[in-house]
């Protein structure tokens, strides 16, 4: 297929490092213009990676009808409002996670790509990994007999991330380690499991550890430093149950816990069989029993680029206009459970759905 003209909005770590460098790599794409509102960020990695324009405002991407696709690497709150005015104009949206701070805005995107005949993606990018596709494989072929309930741990050692900014301030965010981390792992399970209807969800956060920021002690602040001038009003703990047409699954999540260790990992329970996969390696575990033996397999298997594969699997659905699996219709039941934690967080009580 011919390249496409895109454009990536937003110029930090995950722009630099997978975007503009895989849309940079891959032979279906040329990088027309890099936007920031630090314009300068911009034009330094423009001349790192040969783009041949900048801009310090998203609206000059609008404007451009050469420009078919558009990569967003911006703060949660900007995601709906910068998607929506670029399906508007015509363009193809792959959005980084989460998909907008709230269920409301996730539908307002959805309708603008139906409205607009576009692909929009959101970047649940574990769609990608080559575990979790195997483990999705090992289900639906029975391996693990009739799954009927998934636990979820993405638990670390006081690792809130820039306290006092952006981060930690929901009306910026939509929300704490559930939004920013736990997005992840209930979009792997959900995919994993073939997106199964969900019934009621029941949920509790917490935000426990930096209620006085100044005496905060921390192992790391990945996106400090600290601002102790500013707000911390997201959960750093999030635990939840939630009951679908097919398993139960129950999670724990904190980005600060006093516990010194980390714990991130999804384990799914069959009644054949049970597979732990470990969140950072991408390795997986498979727990049975045959002939009154109990068998413990570590599977070794290939493993290609995540972020690479989701750049190609984007390009492909923007040329061809046939939707994908990081869809926003594959993705809305991920918003809708995040969203329906908050609010039972918030109310107190069980959330039908």
């Amino acid at each position: 297929m011919s390249k496409l003209k895109v454009a990536v909005i937003g110029c930090g770590m995950i722009a630099r490092t997978q975007h503009i460098q895989h849309y940079h790599d891959i032979d279906k794409a040329d990088i027309k213009m890099l936007v920031d509102p630090l314009e300068e960020r911009a034009r330094a990695l423009a001349a790192e990676f040969g783009v041949p324009h900048t801009s310090a405002d998203y609206r000059a991407i609008l404007e451009d009808d050469e420009i078919e696709a558009v990569s967003i690497c911006t703060p949660n709150d900007t995601h709906a409002p910068i998607a929506i005015d670029c399906l508007n104009a015509g363009k193809h949206v792959l959005c980084e996670k989460p998909a907008a701070l709230n269920m409301e805005q996730v539908r307002e995107m959805k309708a603008a790509a139906d409205r607009n005949g576009r692909i929009l993606n959101i970047g649940v990018v574990n769609r990608y990994a080559a575990g979790v596709n195997r483990i999705k494989d090992m289900i639906e072929g029975g391996e693990l007999g009739r799954v009927y309930h998934v636990y979820c741990s993405f638990r670390s050692h006081r690792s809130i991330p820039g306290l006092g900014g952006p981060f930690t301030t929901k009306a910026k965010s939509g929300g704490g380690v559930l939004i920013d981390w736990g997005v992840h792992f209930l979009d792997l399970i959900f995919y994993s499991l073939g997106q199964p209807d969900i019934r009621t969800v029941s949920g509790e956060i917490y935000g426990e550890l930096a209620k006085d920021m100044k005496a905060y002690a921390y192992v790391n602040m990945w996106a400090g430093p600290p601002n102790y001038n500013g707000t911390y009003d997201v959960e750093d703990f999030v635990t939840g149950l939630v009951r679908t047409t097919g398993p139960t699954i129950s999670l724990n999540g904190a980005w600060a816990q006093n516990i010194g260790e980390s714990a991130m990992f999804v384990e799914f329970l069959g009644d054949k069989a049970g597979v732990k996969l470990d969140y950072g390696s991408g390795d997986f575990k498979v727990y049975g029993a045959k002939d009154g033996m109990l068998l413990e397999t570590s599977p070794s298997f290939a493993k290609s680029d995540k972020f690479a594969s989701e750049i190609d699997d984007f390009l492909r659905s923007a040329a061809s206009g046939i939707k994908g699996r990081a869809n926003i219709d594959q993705v809305m039941t991920t918003s809708e459970v995040m969203d329906a934690l908050y609010r039972s967080a918030a109310l107190g009580r069980e959330i039908s759905l």
